[in-house]
Formats: C-alpha cells, structure tokens, sequence
C-alpha cells in the first residue's frame, strides 16, 4: 500500500510540471498578463528548489510521516487555489505554494525508499522511481493537451486534488509515525540565508541576458546577495547545533563527488533537452509538437536504461556504472555535435537514444551511492542534497549553454545577417527593424521568428532568400558550440565518477556507519 501511494504521489507530482506548459497559452488568453507568464515556471521552480534540503533536513528531525503528508496536503490545496485563480498574480503565487509543496514531495519518495528497503532492493525500486520521472515528461504534454481540449485549463491542476488525496491516504495509513527525541531544534538563521542565497542566485540566472543585461545592476546586485547570504549560510552551519545542511558532509568524498556528479549530469541533459527542439524546428523543418516526438525515444530509453540500471549495479561497483553511463552520455553529445542542415529526424532520434541510455544508468546512482554511505539517521539531509545539486545543475546548464548560444549566434548574425538587413529599407517591413533589435538581444526568439512560416511569409520572398541559409548555418554552428560544451560538463562529472570510492550494494537496510558491518569506509577528504 506504500508503495502504491509513494508512486502515485511521485508521478503526479512529476507530470505537474509538463502539464502545466501545454496549458500554459489557454491561461493567458483567458487571465491575460503575457508578461507575467514566465513566473509560472518561475516561481514554482524558485520555492520547489529552495525547500528540498529543508524538507531533507526536517523529515531526519521530525519524522518522514508528518513532512510527506504536509508536502502533499499543501500540494492539493496549492492545486486547489490554482484552478480557481481570477487573475495572472492570484495564479503566480499559488504556483509558487505548489511548489513549496512538490519540493516537499519529490525527495521524499527516496528517503522513504532508503528507510523500508536493503541496499540491493533500493537499486530496483529507485531504478523505478527514476523511470517515473521520465515517464511524466512523455505523457505529460500529451495529458495537459487532452485535458485544455476536452475540458478547461483549470482541470490541469483540479486533477491533483482526487489523485493527490488517494496517494495521502495510502501513505498516512502505511507510513510509521516517528517520535522526535529531545527537544527538536529548526536553523532557522540556517534557512533563512539559504534560502535568500539561493532564490537569488536563481533570479540571477534566470533573468540574466534575457530580461537584464549580464552587467546591470539588478543582475550583479542578484548574484552579490547570493553571495554574501550564501557564506553567511556557511557560517552560520557550521555553529547551529542542527543545521540544515551540515558543512562537514562537504568533507566527505562520497557526498562531494557524487553531488558534483549530479550536478555536472544536470548542466548536459538539460542543454539537451533545451536546445534539440530548436534544432529539429528551425533545420529539419518539422513542427513544434513533432520536435517533441523527438525526445520521446529518448526519455523511453531513459526509463528502461534505469530500470535496467537498478539491476545491473548490484553485480557492478557503482563507480563502474557511473563511469560507463557518463561515457555513454558524452558519447551521445559527440554524436549531436555532428548534427547539421542534411540531419534527419530519425538520425536525431537515434542520437537521443543513446544520451538517454546514459543518463538512465547513472541516476537512480545518485542517491543510492548517498544512501549506502551514511546512517539512517542522515538519510534524509543526504538523499533531499542530491536532488537539491540536480535541480541548481539544471538552472545553470539552461543558463550557461543558452549564453553561448546567443554569444555565438549574435558573433555569427553581426558578420553574415546585419551587412545584407541593414541595406533593406526598414519602413517597407516592421520585421527588419525587429530583426536587427534581436541579433545581439535575443538569437534565440529571432531564430524561432524567422523559422516560422508564418512570419516568412509577411517578408519579401528576395529576402527571404537570403536570410534563411544564413541563419540555419548560424544556427547549426551555434548549437554544435552548445553541444561540446554540454560535452565538457559530462567529461567532468566522468573523471568525477572515477573517485566515488569502491561502494557496493548491500543487504542490509540501516546505513554503513550505524551498522559497522558490511560495504566500504567513506573517505573524507
């Protein structure tokens, strides 16, 4: 019955946030506020962020039982609050309470798999968990376009509340309680700089280059605060007598690399996710919802390269997994980087494939190699830490690579496409001067707008002529330069893999350092 309700709860918390993309035009047409559009995603993925080491730290202090069923409680009704929003800014704010509810919900599921299971049973049941990940990326557009259609954009998030109340009762019933000893003691100095420290470095890379120049005062003053709250949170963890995420798990070998492992994976597959669409529509010439197909084969090897993965690694060290799925992975983004104008879907399809055998072998690891390293009584702050590294890897790979991207798009469009636009009389076509604005502003949105038939169709057909090559040969170079950097981050989080030490699956259920028996000693640096 746990299990039941722990995957119940994981996959509609994971298909929320797919759901809610396909929706997301509906929403505006009808609340208005194009502008506010981008906090949707925003806001949850600020709150959702910033709360998973919280909830980690909480659920070692208070119990497993009474976080969950908060996290899912303040989901629902989030859910709730959502459906019934007036306007753009009552939506904006609920979406940022759902995501303080999934940012309870996601780690939690682990945790629970790391208290009731051995080390052996937890590799197949992660294995699973992690395909149910990639199973909401699959279904979930499709689930989100079914119900905008069929019903109202509301029900994306109504559908929570039935769902989100069967999974509660399952894991209420099922789940022990647990009894604090002692006086429990929250970091509240601890969560406070950390959470100032990371929403602001998460705005910083959000809004930077796009809404705000890199070099503005809104931008460097983000990434200031970050850093100062940030060392103020060091600080301040290494007095409190029970910190939220304690320092000197950073002088541990397994904690550091594996981490940094999950976090190198995140910067690569995010730039894979992020910039393939836009290769497959703007040089293939397919549709927006066909470039999506495209990814299908590669979330569906994912999830059976998991599965697999959970089985495998109990007859291999994990170091040796880890280091064969981040080769695959890189030999994936070699394979992307020769993608170019005669590329076709099926070649990008089966280039997919491989990158998502890869990332499958790898990451039900991550928190496995966690938890087979310290006590039941650090479960939860370790296991919440890797998904906490993953989701800030992911911020940065969308921001790093979309930079390079636009540096190298805006070198590449100021030599080729500004000599030709700026000869053509701007007062002829509104376009024109949109399309100089963009170039050092904006590549991307410029590709996407000149790709499109719609928008080609309202230009001179002698200069469309001479626009489209030069920008498909821009686009194909700049996104090679994205591909070998997301290259670069894999090799790094390879030669990582090299150093987790030699941890083996084990029988036992409680953590290697309360136990004294089996699996290898954890290095500290």
């Amino acid at each position: 019955m746990l299990i039941t309700g722990l995957i119940i709860a994981m996959l509609f918390g994971a298909l929320d946030g797919t759901i809610v993309g396909t929706a997301m035009p509906r929403i505006v047409g009808e609340l208005g506020g194009l502008g506010l559009m981008v906090w949707l995603t925003t806001a949850y993925m600020l709150t959702s962020t910033v709360v998973v080491p919280i909830a980690g730290k909480l659920a070692d202090l208070i119990g497993r039982k009474v976080v969950y069923v908060t996290g899912l409680l303040i989901f629902i009704g989030a859910s709730a609050l959502c459906g019934m929003s007036q306007n753009m800014t009552e939506l904006i704010l609920f979406r940022a309470l759902q995501g303080l509810g999934g940012g309870i919900m996601m780690p939690m599921a682990m945790i629970i798999v790391g208290d009731i299971f051995t080390g052996k049973q937890r590799a197949k049941w992660q294995g699973v968990f992690g395909g149910i990940f990639g199973l909401s990326s699959i279904i979930g557009p499709q689930v989100g376009g079914w119900i905008v259609d069929a019903i109202n954009w509301r029900w994306v998030f109504y559908i929570n509340l039935p769902v989100g109340i069967v999974a509660t009762l399952l894991i209420a019933a099922a789940l022990p309680k647990h009894r604090a000893e002692g006086k429990v003691r929250f970091d509240i100095p601890g969560i406070a700089t950390m959470v100032i420290g990371v929403v602001s470095l998460l705005l910083a890379l959000t809004f930077g280059g796009k809404n705000y120049p890199w070099v503005s005062w809104q931008i460097i003053g983000l990434f200031l605060l970050a850093a100062v709250s940030l060392l103020s949170f060091v600080l301040i963890e290494t007095k409190a007598d029970e910190p939220i995420l304690p320092v000197r798990l950073f002088r541990n070998r397994v904690f550091t690399v594996v981490n940094g492992i999950g976090f190198f994976m995140s910067v690569g597959m995010f730039g894979a996710i992020m910039f393939v669409p836009l290769f497959m529509q703007g040089i293939v010439g397919i549709s927006a919802s066909d470039s999506g197909t495209v990814m299908t084969p590669m979330m569906v090897t994912m999830i059976l390269a998991s599965i697999a993965g959970g089985q495998l690694v109990q007859k291999v060290p994990v170091r040796v997994q880890m280091m064969i799925g981040m080769v695959i992975m890189a030999a994936g983004f070699v394979l992307l980087s020769t993608m170019g104008t005669a590329t076709t879907k099926l070649t990008a399809s089966a280039y997919m494939v491989v990158l998502g055998i890869g990332m499958g072998l790898v990451m039900p690891l991550l928190t496995l190699a966690l938890q087979e390293s310290f006590p039941k009584s650090e479960l939860g702050v370790v296991t919440s830490s890797s998904q906490f590294f993953r989701q800030i890897g992911g911020t940065f790979g969308m921001t790093i690579l979309g930079a390079i991207m636009n540096y190298r798009s805006s070198q590449l469009l100021t030599e080729s496409l500004v000599p030709i636009v700026a000869r053509m009389p701007q007062q002829n076509n509104p376009l024109i001067a949109e399309i100089m604005s963009r170039v050092n502003t904006d590549p991307q949105a410029l590709y996407s707008m000149l790709l499109s038939p719609e928008t080609l169709s309202r230009m001179p057909e002698a200069l469309t002529d001479q626009i489209v090559p030069i920008l498909k040969t821009a686009l194909v170079d700049s996104l090679h330069r994205v591909f070998w950097y997301g290259l670069l981050f894999v090799l790094l989080g390879a030669v990582l893999s090299l150093f987790t030490g030699g941890i083996r699956i084990s029988n036992r259920k409680d953590g290697r350092q309360e136990e004294g028996k089996e699996g290898t000693a954890v290095p500290e640096f």
